[in-house]
């Protein structure tokens, strides 16, 4: 068994009185995706920012790489090299493409590296290499997904935490955000990724957890799981 990368212990977040994530456990070895499922509202994505350290945890603890990062926000976690692909891509939509690249890679690239980096952003997306000096606003949606990716994997972290990558877009460009994740985990980044589609994620993820109401209602490996999964805790409604 590899070691784990990722602890959670007892984690919570609240939202003023209202419990979001409820006294989660788990552990994410290296080198493995575990996919986060469950209905809208589950709790999912503030699981997912209080991991990445953009929301405070209220209570429980968080470990990286064996260290108490607890409370550490994200970009001290990017440094050590937990990247975050927000469910809203956090990208700077008046700055251009290049420059929410050079934004995001001066936090997490030394000097000498980054052109490097750049040419591995380019190389992954062709797309943003030809829209490089337009707005990042104005790239269609899934566009700007794949720029929000590039600036994660252009230097590729140690543990890629990945909010509803496919929200939004085509199927095809659904199909080249997972290609991308899948070529990321062919190079060790271990994935923590949080999904709407669930035959998708569960062809991808080693292992599952699924949430409702802020707990875990379940957790195994993804293998032979699809039908338990999607009767017992999502009513039936897999995305393809």
């Amino acid at each position: 068994m590899s070691p784990s990368i990722l602890g959670v212990d007892g984690l919570s977040v609240r939202y003023g009185d209202a419990r979001a994530v409820d006294r989660v456990s788990f552990t994410l070895e290296k080198g493995r995706c575990l996919a986060v499922l469950g209905a809208n509202g589950a709790g999912k994505s503030s699981l997912a920012a209080a991991i990445a350290g953009v929301v405070p945890p209220a209570s429980g603890r968080v470990t990286f790489d064996g260290d108490d990062v607890t409370g550490w926000r994200s970009h001290r976690l990017a440094r050590r090299g937990m990247a975050y692909v927000p469910e809203g891509r956090g990208l700077f939509p008046h700055l251009e493409v290049l420059d929410n690249l050079r934004v995001m890679l001066r936090g997490a690239v030394a000097p000498s590296e980054r052109p490097a980096a750049l040419d591995r952003c380019f190389e992954l997306f062709p797309v943003l290499g030809e829209r490089r000096r337009q707005a990042a606003g104005t790239l269609s949606g899934g566009e700007q997904q794949m720029l929000a990716l590039a600036r994660v994997l252009a230097a590729p972290p140690r543990l890629l935490v990945a909010d509803e990558m496919s929200l939004g877009l085509a199927p095809r460009m659904v199909d080249t955000v997972f290609d991308v994740v899948r070529r990321a985990r062919a190079q060790g980044v271990t994935v923590l990724l949080v999904e709407q589609y669930v035959e998708r994620a569960l062809a991808l993820a080693d292992d599952v957890i699924v949430m409702r109401r802020g707990e875990i209602a379940w957790q195994g490996p993804a293998a032979g799981a699809r039908e338990q999964l999607v009767t017992g805790y999502l009513g039936g409604a897999a995305g393809q």
